[in-house]
Protein backbone atom coordinates (compact mmCIF):
# COMPACT_ATOMS: atom_id res chain seq x y z
CA UNK A 1 0.00 0.00 0.00
CA UNK A 2 1.27 3.59 -0.74
CA UNK A 3 1.14 6.09 1.65
CA UNK A 4 1.31 9.76 0.71
CA UNK A 5 4.29 11.93 2.25
CA UNK A 6 2.18 13.47 5.16
CA UNK A 7 2.99 14.91 8.20
CA UNK A 8 2.44 12.69 11.22
CA UNK A 9 1.09 14.93 14.02
CA UNK A 10 -0.42 18.73 14.50
CA UNK A 11 -1.32 19.34 18.03
CA UNK A 12 -1.19 17.65 21.23
CA UNK A 13 -3.57 14.65 21.79
CA UNK A 14 -3.97 15.44 25.33
CA UNK A 15 -5.28 19.43 24.67
CA UNK A 16 -7.50 17.96 22.25
CA UNK A 17 -9.31 15.35 24.81
CA UNK A 18 -9.82 18.11 27.38
CA UNK A 19 -11.07 19.89 25.12
CA UNK A 20 -13.57 17.39 23.90
CA UNK A 21 -14.80 17.10 26.95
CA UNK A 22 -14.54 20.64 28.29
CA UNK A 23 -17.41 22.60 30.08
CA UNK A 24 -19.19 24.21 26.79
CA UNK A 25 -20.11 27.73 27.08
CA UNK A 26 -23.30 27.19 24.94
CA UNK A 27 -24.66 24.07 24.36
CA UNK A 28 -27.36 25.06 21.28
CA UNK A 29 -27.29 22.89 18.30
CA UNK A 30 -25.05 24.14 15.26
CA UNK A 31 -24.67 23.86 11.78
CA UNK A 32 -22.64 20.38 11.26
CA UNK A 33 -20.18 21.90 8.69
CA UNK A 34 -18.10 25.30 8.15
CA UNK A 35 -15.30 26.98 6.95
CA UNK A 36 -11.79 25.48 8.40
CA UNK A 37 -9.25 27.79 9.98
CA UNK A 38 -6.25 27.53 12.11
CA UNK A 39 -3.63 24.74 12.96
CA UNK A 40 -1.39 23.58 15.58
CA UNK A 41 2.14 22.47 16.98
CA UNK A 42 2.66 19.11 16.72
CA UNK A 43 2.75 16.19 18.66
CA UNK A 44 3.95 12.37 18.63
CA UNK A 45 3.77 9.31 20.74
CA UNK A 46 6.72 7.13 21.80
CA UNK A 47 7.72 3.85 21.04
CA UNK A 48 7.77 1.17 24.14
CA UNK A 49 11.96 1.53 25.45
CA UNK A 50 13.62 -1.82 24.32
CA UNK A 51 11.20 -2.78 21.32
CA UNK A 52 11.03 -2.38 17.39
CA UNK A 53 8.09 -0.61 16.72
CA UNK A 54 6.40 -2.90 13.67
CA UNK A 55 4.09 -0.38 11.61
CA UNK A 56 1.64 -0.87 9.67
CA UNK A 57 0.81 1.53 6.89
CA UNK A 58 -2.63 2.75 5.59
CA UNK A 59 -3.54 2.95 1.91
CA UNK A 60 -3.98 6.91 2.63
CA UNK A 61 -3.32 9.38 5.08
CA UNK A 62 -6.10 10.94 7.47
CA UNK A 63 -6.45 13.72 9.55
CA UNK A 64 -8.66 14.35 12.76
CA UNK A 65 -10.24 17.55 13.17
CA UNK A 66 -11.64 18.95 16.61
CA UNK A 67 -14.80 21.41 17.06
CA UNK A 68 -15.19 21.23 20.81
CA UNK A 69 -18.38 22.64 22.50
CA UNK A 70 -16.10 24.75 25.16
CA UNK A 71 -14.79 27.05 21.93
CA UNK A 72 -18.49 27.60 20.98
CA UNK A 73 -19.99 31.76 20.83
CA UNK A 74 -23.13 32.93 19.53
CA UNK A 75 -20.80 35.20 17.99
CA UNK A 76 -18.60 32.46 16.04
CA UNK A 77 -22.06 30.64 15.36
CA UNK A 78 -23.55 33.46 13.62
CA UNK A 79 -20.36 35.28 11.99
CA UNK A 80 -17.12 32.31 11.56
CA UNK A 81 -18.48 28.83 12.19
CA UNK A 82 -15.08 27.24 11.71
CA UNK A 83 -12.84 29.33 13.75
CA UNK A 84 -13.34 26.92 16.15
CA UNK A 85 -12.34 23.77 14.42
CA UNK A 86 -8.55 22.61 14.19
CA UNK A 87 -6.55 19.90 12.88
CA UNK A 88 -5.51 17.60 15.71
CA UNK A 89 -3.85 15.00 14.17
CA UNK A 90 -2.56 13.06 10.85
CA UNK A 91 -1.96 9.81 10.90
CA UNK A 92 -0.26 7.19 8.02
CA UNK A 93 -0.28 3.77 10.08
CA UNK A 94 -2.89 1.27 12.07
CA UNK A 95 -0.30 2.51 15.34
CA UNK A 96 -1.28 5.42 14.90
CA UNK A 97 -4.82 5.76 14.85
CA UNK A 98 -5.00 3.85 17.57
CA UNK A 99 -2.79 5.72 19.70
CA UNK A 100 -5.03 9.19 18.82
CA UNK A 101 -8.42 7.43 19.01
CA UNK A 102 -7.82 5.84 22.19
CA UNK A 103 -6.52 9.09 24.26
CA UNK A 104 -9.36 11.58 22.57
CA UNK A 105 -12.24 9.02 23.90
CA UNK A 106 -15.33 7.83 22.35
CA UNK A 107 -18.50 10.44 21.28
CA UNK A 108 -20.24 9.50 24.41
CA UNK A 109 -17.81 11.43 26.56
CA UNK A 110 -18.00 14.77 24.39
CA UNK A 111 -19.97 17.20 25.95
CA UNK A 112 -22.78 18.93 23.33
CA UNK A 113 -21.87 20.49 20.64
CA UNK A 114 -18.55 18.73 19.79
CA UNK A 115 -18.13 17.71 16.37
CA UNK A 116 -15.23 15.22 15.83
CA UNK A 117 -13.89 14.97 12.11
CA UNK A 118 -11.81 12.56 10.48
CA UNK A 119 -10.89 12.83 6.80
CA UNK A 120 -8.46 11.90 4.22
CA UNK A 121 -5.11 13.84 4.34
CA UNK A 122 -5.72 17.35 2.84
CA UNK A 123 -9.21 17.32 2.27
CA UNK A 124 -10.89 19.78 4.59
CA UNK A 125 -14.03 19.05 6.49
CA UNK A 126 -16.10 21.85 4.49
CA UNK A 127 -18.46 22.41 1.69
CA UNK A 128 -15.46 24.64 0.04
CA UNK A 129 -13.10 22.39 -0.23
CA UNK A 130 -12.53 21.92 -3.56
CA UNK A 131 -12.85 17.88 -3.29
CA UNK A 132 -16.14 18.20 -1.51
CA UNK A 133 -17.92 20.74 -3.17
CA UNK A 134 -19.72 18.56 -5.87
CA UNK A 135 -20.65 15.70 -2.94
CA UNK A 136 -22.79 14.95 -0.38
CA UNK A 137 -23.38 13.09 3.30
CA UNK A 138 -25.29 10.22 4.27
CA UNK A 139 -26.24 10.43 8.07
CA UNK A 140 -27.23 7.63 10.34
CA UNK A 141 -29.10 9.19 13.84
CA UNK A 142 -28.70 7.46 17.52
CA UNK A 143 -29.93 8.48 20.79
CA UNK A 144 -27.35 10.08 22.87
CA UNK A 145 -24.88 8.21 24.18
CA UNK A 146 -25.22 5.30 21.83
CA UNK A 147 -23.01 6.04 18.98
CA UNK A 148 -19.73 5.00 20.16
CA UNK A 149 -19.51 1.37 18.30
CA UNK A 150 -20.98 2.92 14.79
CA UNK A 151 -18.13 5.62 14.70
CA UNK A 152 -15.61 3.21 15.35
CA UNK A 153 -16.73 1.02 13.24
CA UNK A 154 -17.12 3.78 10.42
CA UNK A 155 -13.63 5.16 11.02
CA UNK A 156 -12.00 1.29 10.67
CA UNK A 157 -14.23 0.83 7.49
CA UNK A 158 -12.62 3.99 5.82
CA UNK A 159 -9.02 3.67 6.72
CA UNK A 160 -9.18 -0.16 6.32
CA UNK A 161 -10.82 0.52 2.30
CA UNK A 162 -13.94 -1.64 2.85
CA UNK A 163 -16.03 0.42 0.76
CA UNK A 164 -16.29 -0.51 -3.04
CA UNK A 165 -16.13 2.84 -4.42
CA UNK A 166 -13.81 3.98 -1.61
CA UNK A 167 -12.23 6.54 -3.91
CA UNK A 168 -15.64 8.18 -3.51
CA UNK A 169 -14.99 8.75 0.56
CA UNK A 170 -13.55 12.03 1.82
CA UNK A 171 -14.06 11.62 5.62
CA UNK A 172 -16.76 11.19 8.68
CA UNK A 173 -17.97 13.40 11.43
CA UNK A 174 -19.91 12.53 14.66
CA UNK A 175 -21.63 15.04 16.02
CA UNK A 176 -22.68 15.20 19.93
CA UNK A 177 -25.79 17.05 20.56
CA UNK A 178 -28.15 17.62 23.71
CA UNK A 179 -30.68 14.47 22.88
CA UNK A 180 -28.90 12.74 19.97
CA UNK A 181 -25.78 11.87 18.00
CA UNK A 182 -25.20 11.67 14.80
CA UNK A 183 -22.91 10.73 11.94
CA UNK A 184 -22.75 11.47 8.75
CA UNK A 185 -20.09 9.92 6.14
CA UNK A 186 -18.82 12.49 3.21
CA UNK A 187 -18.49 11.40 -0.38
CA UNK A 188 -17.28 13.26 -3.52
CA UNK A 189 -19.14 13.18 -6.29
CA UNK A 190 -23.26 13.48 -5.10
CA UNK A 191 -24.16 12.83 -9.00
CA UNK A 192 -22.48 9.87 -8.92
CA UNK A 193 -25.91 7.68 -7.82
CA UNK A 194 -24.80 3.94 -8.24
CA UNK A 195 -21.86 5.05 -6.21
CA UNK A 196 -23.60 6.71 -3.71
CA UNK A 197 -26.00 3.70 -3.21
CA UNK A 198 -23.74 1.69 -3.09
CA UNK A 199 -21.63 3.26 -0.22
CA UNK A 200 -24.93 3.85 2.02
CA UNK A 201 -25.96 -0.15 1.73
CA UNK A 202 -22.36 -0.77 2.40
CA UNK A 203 -21.96 1.66 5.41
CA UNK A 204 -25.73 0.37 6.26
CA UNK A 205 -24.28 -3.41 6.72
CA UNK A 206 -20.72 -2.44 8.34
CA UNK A 207 -23.11 -1.03 11.31
CA UNK A 208 -26.07 -3.00 11.29
CA UNK A 209 -28.12 -0.27 10.98
CA UNK A 210 -31.86 -1.38 10.42
CA UNK A 211 -33.39 2.45 9.51
CA UNK A 212 -33.28 4.12 6.11
CA UNK A 213 -31.06 6.23 5.43
CA UNK A 214 -30.68 9.68 3.29
CA UNK A 215 -28.19 11.48 0.85
CA UNK A 216 -28.05 15.02 1.02
CA UNK A 217 -26.19 17.21 -2.11
CA UNK A 218 -23.94 19.77 -0.27
CA UNK A 219 -25.50 22.09 -2.75
CA UNK A 220 -28.49 21.59 -1.52
CA UNK A 221 -27.57 22.14 2.07
CA UNK A 222 -26.02 25.09 1.31
CA UNK A 223 -29.06 26.44 -0.69
CA UNK A 224 -31.89 25.06 1.67
CA UNK A 225 -30.45 24.32 5.30
CA UNK A 226 -32.17 22.63 7.25
CA UNK A 227 -34.98 22.26 4.37
CA UNK A 228 -32.66 19.78 2.04
CA UNK A 229 -34.35 16.98 0.92
CA UNK A 230 -32.79 13.40 0.53
CA UNK A 231 -31.68 12.89 -3.26
CA UNK A 232 -30.85 9.18 -2.66
CA UNK A 233 -31.93 6.61 0.18
CA UNK A 234 -30.03 3.23 1.12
Amino acid sequence: MVVEDAPKTSASEDQAKTEANAKPREEDDEPEEGEIVGDQDSASSKPSKGIAPQSHALEHSWTFWLKSAAAKSVKSKQEDWGSSIRPIYTFTTVEEFWSIYNKIGHPSKFNAGTDFHCFKYKIEPKWEDPVCANGGKWTVTYPKGKSDTSWLYTLLAMIGEQFDHGDEICGAVVSVRKSLEKITLWTKNATNEAAQVSIGKQWKGFLDYNETIGFIFHEDAIRLGRGAKNKYIA
